[in-house]
């Protein structure tokens, strides 16, 4: 048959885009478009989510070592920032360099997709807000 992916029969992931790549209308685009978009973004997102990452505060002084996919490995402190006196500002570097690792992992995300927007796409296919009958945002100079 050769409407199936020569790697479906192996085990991998069917093609999904070419299945539905008519479900949009004619000339590119539409709904096999964006389901091969999709899966392709799926995979560099597995991917992105073993990356590693570092998150850190107060000057390097605490460090978080993570996973972009979320998985804490290892936290360094510094004995100079330990003090029995202020707990407080010991745990407020410690939710700062958790943030931090957390952008990190975003980053590592947001890069490994590309771009890839499901909703602008689904906007695009469906008629997004600039679409609706009584727009009120007509061009008033």
């Amino acid at each position: 048959m050769s409407d199936q992916n020569p790697d479906a029969a192996g085990g991998g992931l069917p093609d999904i885009g070419g299945l539905l790549g008519g479900l949009g209308g004619g000339g590119g685009g539409g709904l096999g478009d964006l389901f091969a978009q999709a899966q392709a973004a799926m995979s560099a997102s597995q991917a992105a989510a073993e990356q590693e990452v570092e998150g850190t505060a107060g000057g390097g002084m605490v460090r978080i070592e993570a996973t972009a996919g979320g998985e804490v490995l290892a936290v360094h402190i510094d004995p100079a920032v330990v003090d029995p006196d202020d707990v407080e500002g010991l745990e407020d570097l410690v939710l700062a360099a958790l943030r931090d690792v957390h952008a990190q992992a975003a980053r590592v995300h947001a890069q490994a997709m590309g771009g890839f927007d499901p909703s602008a796409m689904l906007g695009g296919l469906l008629g997004g807000p600039d679409d609706q009958p009584g727009d009120e945002h007509d061009d008033e100079a």
